[in-house]
């Protein structure tokens, strides 16, 4: 059996459009860490030359971190991975990745999604995928800088 690869650094994925995402990333930022934690949008330029094999479309609907050793965390235990890299908040992540404690993480992260879903503004604005809704108008494909696959 191999041991498992020590973690020294973690990338965590946000959420750039998102205001909780973003305050949760400076709050993260101020932090004392034990394990560096560096923070990228989600989907950025950044994120998809150091991750080309990630899922980045499923990254802006869960929050992801990666790990220096090619771990990848998702949802509650990706909160929990956070956590653990903080000096002030290890011994809480060691009591939220077992039994209640990992229950209360899961319904932690599940409030926040539908928060997060709920806060999205509708109209007026464009979509980090291409697409723009307008009450007016509806849907529409808009492309400014030609990123935008056709279909």
């Amino acid at each position: 059996m191999r041991a498992p690869t020590a973690v020294h650094g973690l990338t965590v994925l946000y959420d750039a459009d998102c205001k909780l995402c973003t305050f949760v990333r400076n709050w993260l930022s101020g932090q004392a860490q034990l394990v560096r934690l560096t923070l990228i949008p989600c989907g950025s330029v950044t994120a998809r030359r150091r991750f080309p094999g990630l899922d980045h479309a499923a990254t802006r609907e869960e929050i992801t971190v990666v790990g220096d050793g090619g771990q990848v965390y998702r949802g509650a235990s990706a909160w929990i991975v956070c956590l653990w890299a903080l000096a002030k908040y290890r011994p809480l992540a060691h009591r939220l990745s077992s039994g209640a404690g990992a229950q209360a993480a899961r319904a932690t992260v599940l409030a926040a999604a539908q928060w997060r879903g709920a806060a999205r503004p509708w109209g007026g604005g464009a979509y980090a995928d291409g697409w723009r809704y307008a009450p007016a108008t509806g849907w529409s494909r808009t492309c400014p800088d030609g990123s935008c696959a056709p279909g």
